[in-house]
């Protein structure tokens, strides 16, 4: 089956799936387990078509693959499927029914094994998606996930890992979940996933050497946020749509050595958010080539701090281009090359660098960086007279946030 029909087939499936109640599915519909059990280490088990009853424990390396025509029905209890094992593999199946236990992360895959797939496969209904505890080299790849109708809070996590090392997570289409959260956890790869409608569309935590190339996410609360991760690299991403008063692009906390490049962060409370980071002495975290645009603030630093790098980055329509919480500047990262859309230069020499530098000072439209509560009146016509104002014949020497040498002079592509 090709992948196109497979996943035509799964949403059949699916979409037909509640027409059989839980209720019934337990004493009517076969039990999936009593396959698995009858199926030798090393074997392929490709079952009929149809619903079946779970939980369902796999302890031994065998292969399932449900064509998209196979659904497992856990019945509101435990995990759909548990993977106790190494070299196990799940594909085009639908997984539906967990249970809403937090305590015992009740999801529709817990991978507790090394070198694992799950594949091609649906989660429905299920409180977590897939949960790797202690599990290496495992592939979670082109699965559509969700959770259970629930809060936002008390939601389940798409993805978890914890203490889990050299997994990929690849090409999964995620919504409306609580996080894709990775604890602990060492050089993994988190590539061309789409996450919308949720929380933390991914969350580092004392994680390091991870990889985020090509992801899309949008419409969540925060797009990527690094808490004491090191060394990450971010590549390639799209980030859109994280808005609200918690709302941020890429945030960081106390993460060091991280690189961010190629990416689009566009219609954000806030592009990027830095709290003590870098954190580790001696390390940057290095901004590339991205582009922060149409953000409340692009970049926003929690304190006046240093050691961040900012090369070749196009900032077009922030309504605040950079700002300083608590007042204090930003000089002490290094601006170079950016192209900042309130340049007022000129290129009259042709080579694409600005002949002045880009300066970027405190006035009136800063206030709410000393005072919060003022950000209610940004924009407002009494703050925008004020602020002119204050351009225009200042009462005390303005701060400079910022100074870009060479600003890039060139039309944003």
């Amino acid at each position: 089956m090709t992948g196109y029909a497979r996943s035509v087939a799964l949403a059949a499936l699916a979409a037909c799936a509640p027409l059989v109640a839980p209720a019934a599915a337990e004493g009517a519909a076969p039990r999936f387990q009593e396959l698995v059990d009858a199926t030798p280490a090393g074997a392929l088990l490709s079952p009929p078509p149809g619903v079946y009853a779970g939980p369902v424990e796999i302890r031994r390396p065998i292969r399932i693959d449900g064509r998209g025509e196979v659904l497992i029905d856990a019945g509101g209890r435990g995990s759909v499927v548990r993977i106790l094992t190494d070299g196990a593999s799940l594909r085009g199946l639908v997984l539906r029914g967990s249970g809403e236990n937090h305590d015992t992360l009740d999801a529709g895959v817990q991978v507790r094994g090394d070198g694992n797939t799950v594949e091609d496969s649906v989660i429905q209904d299920c409180l977590f998606g897939v949960d790797l505890q202690q599990s290496n080299r495992n592939a979670i790849r082109r699965n559509r996930i969700g959770s259970k109708p629930l809060a936002m809070g008390v939601k389940g996590d798409a993805i978890r890992l914890w203490y889990s090392f050299e997994n990929e997570i690849v090409g999964n289409e995620i919504s409306d979940v609580r996080d894709v959260v990775v604890w602990y956890s060492s050089d993994n790869l988190i590539a061309e996933n789409s996450v919308s409608g949720s929380r933390y569309a991914l969350h580092f935590m004392y994680s390091q050497r991870n990889r985020v190339v090509s992801n899309r996410y949008s419409g969540n609360m925060v797009g990527i946020f690094l808490m004491y991760s090191d060394g990450v690299e971010i590549r390639g991403n799209r980030i859109t749509g994280s808005v609200g008063a918690t709302g941020m692009g890429i945030g960081f906390k106390e993460s060091s050595d991280v690189l961010v490049e190629g990416n689009a962060i566009v219609y954000c409370a806030r592009g990027v958010y830095l709290d003590i980071s870098p954190y580790e002495p001696d390390t940057t975290n290095r901004f590339l080539s991205n582009r922060i645009a149409y953000n409340g603030v692009g970049v926003e630093f929690h304190s006046d701090w240093h050691g961040n790098v900012f090369r070749e980055n196009d900032f077009d329509g922030n309504f605040t281009q950079v700002a300083v919480r608590g007042g204090g500047g930003a000089s002490d990262h290094l601006w170079e090359g950016n192209r900042w859309d309130d340049y007022r230069g000129f290129d009259r020499d042709g080579d694409g660098r600005g002949d002045t530098p880009y300066e970027l000072y405190a006035y009136a439209d800063r206030i709410w960086m000393q005072v919060p509560p003022a950000a209610f009146f940004r924009g407002s016509p009494l703050f925008e007279a004020i602020d002119f104002l204050d351009r225009l014949a200042p009462f005390t020497e303005p701060t400079m946030i910022l100074r870009d040498s060479t600003p890039r002079f060139a039309l944003a592509e």
